[in-house]
């Protein structure tokens, strides 16, 4: 018999409790993590996005973009 790990114990138990328990385990771990400075926002660099998306519309003019994506939109 393999020694099975904490985690896969836990989660093998967390999977047998109802929803309802399950989203308020959810909960308590998520305030756990906020308190401990793991959830906290952070602010953004915008200036890290720059260039992200460069070449992903290339050779595609704006304005029919915009016009297709508009189109897609329309109800019947």
């Amino acid at each position: 018999m393999r020694d099975e790990s904490g985690l896969a114990r836990i989660e093998r138990e967390v999977v047998g409790l109802p929803a309802q328990d399950q989203l308020r385990l959810v909960e308590r771990i998520v305030h756990q993590l906020r308190q401990a400075g793991l959830g906290e926002k952070r602010d953004l660099d915008w200036d890290e996005l720059y260039g992200v998306g460069k070449g992903l519309w290339e050779g595609e003019d704006a304005q029919d973009y915009v016009n297709r994506m508009r189109e897609d939109r329309e109800c019947p």
